[in-house]
């Protein structure tokens, strides 16, 4: 990509390219391509709407799902901001050698001080897992960085306000999300000091944080439109899921796990691995699925932020296959305990 002839090559082929084709290749250039799918689109809406999309639209039913999907987007959106803000400038102004600064020797206390250090220093998924990384390069233990990994995007000050406003009145969900936030990391860092091998971590030479000749504020705002374009990609997916499933599923399937409060928990343990909201957004959807229990909803907001199919793919390409695995699936198992035995204490 850094090639200019490459560059030069390729701006000659879309230039010389008949009726906007890649003479080499005989495929549409890109504006020949987004031009063909922006017919494409209009063509299949077209249809759909002679098809009768339009009394589709104007059904009830999808009335109150539309409802539901902009109230938790809406709500959820300043929230969004504030965190992807806050998490741009730890990345950009914050030097990784901070970190290494104030965590005692011992790595044994090392991961609880990590762990709380989450609270104080607020990152998003997206960026926790690079961060991660760079403290490890810089010659933080693995244990302390992993529990960090998992608590900066569960326990930091903009998650827990949006849990507070997303549950009205209800500040034991607030003290169990935090608990059982903490716990999960704390418990994953030790078990990673334990059991954890150092054959399983592959370390990448990728700098993460401030470069040398690149302006800080130019990271900023780059790592601002980067977390919040993703994280909102994925909010406005999970609303229309939590949507979907408030006003499609019948009131006798969520009765059925009502009833069975372990396949509820292991419900909604999986709908968030599986939906990937964004941490400051999480409490929303969770708030919405008012026909599981609260230890369920509670263990939605504890394993998303720290086993979901995006996280899954940043610790596969940072760290490796083999880390991300095992690592996934030990972080969601200790999720999902934490979060019932706290719930069952607090809520």
């Amino acid at each position: 990509m850094n090639n200019p002839h490459g560059a030069v090559r390729h701006l000659r082929v879309d230039a010389s390219g008949p009726h906007g084709t890649d003479p080499g290749t005989g495929r549409p250039a890109p504006a020949s391509a987004l031009t063909a799918g922006a017919a494409s689109v209009l063509v299949v809406a077209g249809l759909a709407w002679n098809a009768g999309a339009a009394d589709w639209l104007a059904h009830p039913g999808f009335r109150a799902w539309q409802t539901v999907c902009v109230a938790i987007t809406v709500q959820a959106l300043p929230f969004l901001i504030l965190g992807t803000l806050i998490s741009g400038a730890v990345n950009a102004f914050v030097p990784a050698r901070v970190f290494g600064k104030v965590l005692p020797r011992n790595p044994a206390l090392a991961v609880p001080v990590a762990g709380a250090a989450g609270i104080v220093l607020p990152g998003c998924e997206c960026a926790s897992v690079p961060v991660a990384a760079s403290l490890i390069r810089r010659g933080v233990t693995p244990a302390a960085a992993f529990a960090f990994l998992l608590s900066a995007p569960a326990v930091n000050p903009v998650v827990l306000a949006s849990t507070a406003v997303a549950f009205p009145g209800s500040p034991e969900m607030v003290a169990a999300r935090l608990v059982a936030s903490l716990a999960v990391s704390v418990a994953m860092g030790w078990l990673w000091l334990k059991l954890g091998r150092s054959e399983w971590l592959r370390m990448p030479a990728r700098h993460t944080g401030h470069q040398h000749g690149h302006s800080r504020w130019e990271e900023f705002r780059l790592g601002f439109q980067h977390d919040f374009l993703h994280a909102g990609g994925f909010l406005v997916l999970g609303a229309m899921a939590a949507a979907t499933f408030n006003i499609a599923v019948p009131r006798s399937v969520l009765d059925s796990f009502s009833a069975l409060p372990w396949m509820s928990v292991l419900f909604l343990a999986a709908l968030a691995i599986v939906l990937a909201v964004c941490s400051e957004a999480d409490a929303f959807v969770a708030a919405s699925l008012t026909g599981f229990s609260p230890t369920a909803r509670l263990a939605f907001m504890v394993v998303g932020p720290m086993v979901d199919v995006k996280l899954i793919a940043l610790q596969t390409g940072t760290f490796g296959r083999s880390f991300a695995l095992r690592f996934s699936a030990a972080t969601a198992v200790v999720a999902v305990v934490c979060s019932v035995l706290v719930g069952w204490w607090l809520l």
